[in-house]
């Protein structure tokens, strides 16, 4: 049976995001005011078969998809 996970990488919050400040500066440009922090992540979606497919998503995880040293992320099976 093949299932569906979707893993979500955001930066870490102490880690500086140029592209979310980048997004930030423009949106306030364009007039949307009472904007806070902007953090730009990645959504990766694995079609995975197996046992333990959340297992499986979690190791690609710390082995390719996630530098761990500037990044936090969460797997969902769903």
């Amino acid at each position: 049976m093949r299932t569906r996970i979707v893993v979500t990488v955001m930066p870490r919050t102490e880690t500086l995001d140029p592209q979310g400040q980048a997004v930030a500066g423009a949106l306030q440009q364009l007039g949307f005011d009472g904007l806070g922090d902007v953090r730009i992540g990645k959504r990766i979606v694995l079609e995975i078969d197996g046992d333990d497919p959340v297992g499986q998503a979690h190791a690609m995880c710390d082995r390719l998809l996630v530098n761990r040293l500037i990044e936090d992320y969460e797997v969902d099976a769903g």
